[in-house]
């Protein structure tokens, strides 16, 4: 009899819900409307990235596990510090994003970059790009992880990746959102793509305490 992990419940119902996500489109959000306020003594749904075990080390050296960011409503997004091409338009779109964000909100926001370069991006490469491109204090954090749980949470995200040279990898343009539970609840697939729907998002989940 086959045995499912853990973690294969959880990407198998991340990726359920991002299919109700794109199928239902309007009817989705409007069900998380009715979800009740965020408790964070709550335990975490089946559909929480938070019940994923991965160890991950962020840029200024701390170790972490993805539960560290309960609480907070998360923008993420999967980079590799060498990307010459996509990344740093969807560094300046997350920068846009911020920008837009209410000033007394933020330290209930936390803007995530996730690497996908574990091998390049050390935590002392990853502070000289949060240094360099003025991201290097709250809400920004920059994390990498194994080479297993970074595939691992891209499956988890719909990213996909491939290395196409030593130092150059092909890979989907997604920014994900979360609520305070660590739930799925919106996806922006593209560059050159409006950020609108990402922003509102985030403003109602900031505002509504989820």
């Amino acid at each position: 009899m086959m045995r499912i992990r853990l973690k294969d419940w959880i990407i198998i119902g991340l990726f359920a819900a991002m299919t109700t996500l794109a199928a239902c489109g309007g009817k989705a959000k409007q069900e998380n409307e009715t979800e009740t306020a965020f408790d964070p003594n709550a335990e975490f749904t089946s559909l929480s990235i938070f019940n994923l075990p991965s160890q991950w080390t962020s840029h200024k050296g701390e170790d972490m596990e993805l539960k560290d960011l309960h609480g907070k409503v998360v923008a993420m997004v999967m980079i590799y510090t060498n990307c010459k091409a996509t990344c740093p338009r969807l560094v300046a779109d997350m920068r846009t994003i911020k920008e837009r964000m209410p000033k007394d909100k933020l330290k209930d926001l936390q803007m995530v970059f996730v690497s996908i370069d574990p091998e390049a991006d050390t935590p002392e490469k990853l502070a000289e790009f949060a240094v360099e491109n003025k991201m290097n204090e709250e809400p920004w954090l920059f994390l990498r992880g194994t080479e297993e749980d970074t595939r691992e949470f891209a499956a988890v995200l719909a990213v996909n990746y491939k290395r196409i040279s030593p130092i150059d990898f092909s890979h989907s343009n997604i920014i994900s959102v979360f609520n305070r539970k660590g739930e799925l609840v919106h996806q922006r697939e593209g560059v050159d793509v409006s950020s609108e729907e990402t922003i509102n998002e985030l403003e109602r989940l900031l505002a509504s305490n989820e």
